[in-house]
């Protein structure tokens, strides 16, 4: 019988970089909160990226998911324990200082 799906979802792994926060909207004080949905290999890397959530500024949009493609995570995991294909939900913020 088939798994149903991913038992543990995949994961961001520590210590990824941080998204560069875009100067031009630095410089308009743009700041928010990028919701990402993150299809991730079984060797934890990721594939296509989706905005869920937008920030309220295109450019801090882009800029979380082009972030997003560098990352790795730990991949999803079916009930056996071996890695599969899954989809990470990730919250990217960016706050002005």
């Amino acid at each position: 019988m088939a798994s149903a799906g991913p038992v543990q979802a995949p994961e961001l792994l520590p210590d990824q970089p941080a998204p560069r926060y875009p100067s031009r909207a630095l410089r308009r004080g743009e700041r928010g909160t990028v919701v990402l949905r993150v299809q991730v290999d079984a060797e934890g890397r990721a594939g296509d990226v989706e905005i869920v959530e937008r920030s309220g500024s295109r450019d801090l949009d882009r800029a979380a998911a082009e972030a997003a493609l560098r990352w790795r995570f730990q991949p999803a995991r079916d009930a056996e324990g071996r890695a599969i294909p899954g989809y990470a939900t990730v919250p990217v913020e960016f706050e002005t200082e």
